[in-house]
């Protein structure tokens, strides 16, 4: 009582507390209005679904009449009736809510609702009558109104003569007819094949619509448990009995709702998806969180053990025989270093993403979701590491075993052999990663391959953040790219005969060296253009501009590091520095989300995951640094102790380095993005659209 003794107290404290449970309560209402509009465009997808089952099948008519009644959406939601659709809040969403005013408008009307409790207490007997007349009278208004609905239910195959079908594969085709403005065609065709393509992407759909239910009901619990816990230790500390009236209030709002539409599509997904099989479809609704393995954690740790071993044993051997010094250093460094370098690249980058994920998953950056990985496919750092541990080893024992041969004076008959190792370790790699049977991580690798024929593919098809992010990743590997131009060179041309690489000095090649380092850039320059027209984003030009800087001045450097004349290095300079400043700045305003005055951590941005601000700023200097990295490329440093192909591999390792804590901060505000938008679900196209104009006449 305001009266007491410290009343003035717990009057802030109840105010407090109901501000904040205002708060909780009126999101959530939010969130389950939009479950029941999602619910009732899910009823009319599953009759259009069945429908047209039953046109494929073409069983006897008096069969789907039943079906029909039978497996029609429990969660049904009647568009037209205004009064059904009240019934069903109160029933599935709300099954307390009935018989009383909610707090929040207690609250709302008088702004003192912490002095309700004590008449809360009082009139218990009177709101549970009160509730139970509520109930009867649902009871009764629910029987007539179903009734009247299901007279009002169009005959079955008629609900496929008011919807289209939504042309949900994207295609470079396709995407070709829309900018020509070519007419989709939209008219149903009754196949097996259209069939199975529709209720693949009603599942996706209704597993997507069910994980929403699932954090629905994980908010109200955490939310309900939490007033809860706040209450006790109030009682405990006042010796009062508030609790109970208070949790009263809590459980008859909209927080104290039921499993029962959970259960329902629960039932429907099980009938109509699974084939009755409860396990199967419960596997596909609530996937299993991946079990980390021992022999996973056993066998990248033998593998980084072996990497260890095997660097140690080629300093050695290298030491040993004095191959530095010896006459063909030279030769052996221009033809074996660019082809072994490719394995050093894919490595470190396989490395850093290991890495990146080990810091996602610490600092709870839902990277999974934002990817778009099948829930309980996704790999962890383990799994990553003993892919790059396992790449490292074959690469090392390689170049070992090409070291020994060229220096064993009993094995030079297999002087061929010996060149043809990087190539067939290559094929090794590529065979493992078009694997088409389920090992070695299938659904993974088959992601990749999805993902890199997207970034080749553009701007044929819908940009998506997996699709640029690894776009991004491939500008970091120039040289990776220009290292497969010298394997096809290498053995195509036929110098590996020879030991000589002639072919990198023919016109052809010198071509294709602007071709292969413009590739990665120019496809995110088509991705950003798709974008530009597609969402209307003048930020998306801005970035286009970016990568088009940056293709000159990668064609600028290129041309002079193959002619050398001074025009070329003024050029090579003056665009060079553009896309640094200007891709500097992008990385660290757009896609980090940092340089912010006016944060409350300043110089930074308000939200941040990792709690030592310092890693910011490191991570700011070493982007700067190694952005301009390419210096060497114009200055044309001379380190005497370091061949000219090392030293350019050691750059292009500095750029995988700087990718890859880019993408971790990267990530990092893409998660903040979607936490402070509310995104935790991915959008799936509905199968059916439907004729707007006839179903308001519904």
């Amino acid at each position: 009582m305001s009266a007491d003794e410290g009343g003035e107290y717990e009057l802030v404290y109840f105010r407090r507390l109901d501000d904040e449970f205002n708060k909780v309560d009126k999101f959530y209402k939010s969130k389950v209005q939009e479950v029941l509009k999602e619910a009732a465009i899910l009823n009319k997808q599953m009759e259009a679904v069945i429908a047209f089952r039953v046109k494929v099948e073409n069983p006897p008519a008096s069969y789907f009449d039943r079906t029909v009644e039978i497996t029609r959406l429990a969660l049904d939601i009647e568009a037209s009736s205004a009064e059904l659709s009240k019934v069903w809040i109160i029933e599935l969403i709300n099954p307390m809510f009935a018989g009383r005013q909610t707090h929040i408008d207690v609250i709302e009307e008088s702004g003192e609702s912490s002095h309700k409790l004590s008449e809360e207490s009082s009139n218990d007997k009177d709101e549970n009558n009160e509730k139970n007349n509520m109930k009867k009278k649902v009871e009764k208004r629910k029987e007539p109104i179903q009734m009247k609905a299901a007279r009002a239910r169009p005959p079955p195959l008629e609900i496929l003569d008011r919807v289209k079908i939504n042309n949900t594969i994207e295609t470079p085709r396709s995407t070709i007819k829309s900018v020509l403005r070519v007419p989709q065609q939209t008219e149903l065709k009754f196949s097996r094949e259209n069939l199975r393509m529709v209720e693949d992407q009603l599942k996706q759909v209704f597993v997507e619509f069910y994980q929403k239910l699932r954090l629905l009901k994980s908010y109200c619990f955490l939310n309900t448990l939490a007033f809860s816990k706040i209450m006790k230790k109030y009682d405990k500390i006042t010796s009062r009995n508030a609790s109970k009236s208070y949790m009263k209030m809590v459980d008859s709002s909209y927080l104290g709702s039921s499993d029962e539409l959970m259960e329902r599509v629960e039932a429907t997904f099980i009938k109509h998806f699974s084939n009755s099989n409860r396990s199967k479809g419960m596997n596909i609704l609530r996937p299993k969180a991946k079990k980390e393995r021992h022999g996973t954690t056993f066998y990248m740790g033998f593998f980084a053990g072996c990497t260890a071993a095997l660097i140690i044993a080629l300093i050695f051997i290298v030491r040993t025989h004095d191959i530095l010094h010896k006459e063909g250093r030279k030769q052996y460094m221009d033809n074996m270093l660019p082809l072994y370098s490719l394995f050093a690249y894919i490595v470190l980058h396989i490395l850093m993403y290991a890495a990146n994920i080990y810091y996602w998953r610490r600092f709870r950056v839902n990277y999974s979701f934002i990817f778009g990985f099948k829930q309980g496919t996704e790999l962890g750092y383990r799994q990553v590491l003993l892919v790059g541990f396992g790449v490292s080893v074959l690469a090392l024992l390689t170049v070992i075993g090409n070291l020994d041969m060229e220096i064993d004076p009993l094995s030079k008959d297999y002087d061929e052999l010996t060149e043809y190792l990087p190539l067939i370790l290559v094929l090794v790699l590529l065979v493992a990663l078009l694997f088409p049977f389920n090992i070695f991580y299938r659904s993974s690798r088959f992601f990749f391959l999805v993902c890199l024929f997207h970034c080749i593919a553009a701007p044929l098809y819908k940009v998506t953040l997996p699709d640029f992010f690894l776009a991004d990743q491939f500008t970091s590997q120039v040289q990776a790219l220009r290292s497969l131009e010298f394997y096809i060179c290498y053995y195509g041309w036929g110098d590996v005969r020879h030991r000589t690489n002639y072919c990198s000095k023919s016109t052809v090649f010198k071509t294709f060296n602007f071709i292969v380092a413009v590739i990665p850039y120019m496809s995110r320059f088509l991705q950003c253009l798709r974008r530009l027209f597609e969402e209307k984003d003048p930020m998306q030009g801005y970035n286009g501009i970016k990568y088009f800087l940056t293709i000159i001045a990668v064609c600028m450097r290129t041309a002079l590091s193959l002619d050398g004349g001074k025009g070329w290095e003024v050029l090579a300079w003056t665009f060079s520095v553009l896309a640094a400043i200007f891709g500097t700045y992008w990385d660290i305003v757009f896609d980090w989300g940092l340089l912010n005055r006016h944060s409350k951590n300043r110089w930074l941005r308000d939200k941040l995951l990792v709690p030592e601000k310092s890693v910011y700023f490191i991570a700011m200097i070493l982007n700067v640094l190694l952005r301009f990295a390419w210096i060497q490329t114009v200055v044309k440093f001379d380190f005497n102790f370091m061949h000219r192909n090392t030293l350019i591999a050691t750059v292009a390792c500095l750029e995988i380095i700087r990718r890859g804590i880019w993408s971790f901060f990267r990530l990092e505000n893409e998660h903040l993005n979607n936490v402070g938008k509310f995104r935790a679900f991915k959008s799936v196209q509905l199968p059916f659209s439907y004729d707007e104009d006839e179903d308001k006449d519904l």
